[in-house]
């Protein structure tokens, strides 16, 4: 009988052993552990192709309670939305005795190296990242550094290893068409955000889903995407507007951006919900003291940062969750702005 020896354990990888297996020094491989850039492509192939191969794992951190700081990463950093983000963010690091440092990303949806180096060098207990996802190698590492990380509404579909807290975007969508539907209109446009991010493109498949129940056809013409700013629906908003065969309703992709489409619809002297309705998405508090109140998608923003923060503080002591993708329930919140149209088209 063969007697089949274990294999050791991952844990008796040194970074030595990496760097004797590719023939480098061990300050070149504690410098592709670190993230650090100094490295040549090639080099750092083969050191994070030996990390693999050794099942390298730097020792994860146990944190007290009440001690270390958590980082919270925006893509952009600058509406009411973000501030709904923060306050969930900040109530759960409170009361777990916790830091927080906020940090933005110029509107990009992926940290720079020269970000993920200066990080790496901090050592934060723990990252959430916002509307925002990191490449693979900047993944493994911060694995590498026993710093966890979880994404809240992520731009992009990510794997099953990456904690993950969103919202049902394609299901607001639905429900955001479905009402404008109901109410009679039948020429509806839709400001996405931008296409390249997932919940734009979920919101305007759930627009579509609500159309195709109902048997109407879509107006390619109607359908925009952009950026989720209050200049983004104001200046859609007056092309949709200005065209002779305007829509009777629009539905914006954020509060935000159906404060511009009130403007737009002020300066072409149309009144609403009298002449146009307008509906928004996210349920900031601000939606209720617009004039007139808005109709919106309510995404349980707080909720969502909340318990991303928890599934983060929860892996900082080593415990895994119980699934890495978690999706809140959209509503539909009715106010003032929408209404049947005056000119069923």
């Amino acid at each position: 009988m063969t007697e089949h020896r274990p294999l050791d354990p991952p844990a008796s990888t040194t970074i030595a052993t990496i760097a004797n297996d590719v023939g480098v020094s061990v300050a070149t491989v504690s410098k592709v552990l670190n993230g650090r850039g100094d490295v040549a492509p090639g080099t750092r192939a083969r050191v994070e192709a030996s990390l693999d191969r050794h099942q390298y794992q730097r020792r994860v951190r146990r944190p007290s309670t009440g001690s270390g700081r958590i980082e919270l990463v925006f893509h952009e950093f600058d509406t009411g939305w973000a501030m709904e983000i923060l306050r969930g963010v900040e109530a759960a690091t409170t009361a777990a005795g916790v830091g927080l440092s906020v940090a933005q990303l110029d509107g990009a949806h992926r940290p720079p190296a020269r970000w993920l180096e200066a990080l790496l060098a901090d050592r934060p207990l723990g990252v959430v990242f916002v509307l925002s996802h990191l490449a693979e190698a900047q993944q493994q590492h911060l694995r590498r550094q026993g710093i966890p990380f979880v994404v809240v509404d992520t731009d992009s579909a990510t794997s099953a290893s990456v904690p993950t807290v969103g919202s049902n975007n394609w299901n607001g969508g639905l429900l955001a068409a479905r009402h404008l539907l109901d109410l009679g209109h039948r020429r509806i446009a839709v400001i996405s955000g931008p296409p390249d991010v997932l919940c734009s493109r979920a919101r305007a498949a759930g627009f579509q889903s609500a159309h195709d129940e109902a048997g109407i056809v879509v107006d390619r013409e109607l359908v925009r995407y952009g950026s989720f700013s209050a200049g983004a629906g104001h200046a859609h908003g007056l092309q949709l507007l200005r065209r002779p065969d305007r829509p009777t309703a629009i539905f914006a992709g954020s509060d935000i951006q159906a404060m511009g489409v009130l403007r737009a619809a002020r300066q072409c002297g149309l009144r609403v919900p009298e002449d146009l309705s307008v509906i928004g998405y996210d349920n900031l508090p601000v939606s209720a003291w617009t004039d007139p109140a808005l109709t919106t998608i309510n995404q349980p923003l707080r909720d969502m940062a909340g318990i991303a923060t928890q599934m983060l503080l929860d892996l900082t002591r080593g415990n895994e969750p119980a699934t890495s993708r978690i999706d809140l329930v959209t509503e539909l919140v009715v106010r003032e702005s929408t209404a049947p149209p005056a000119d069923p088209r």
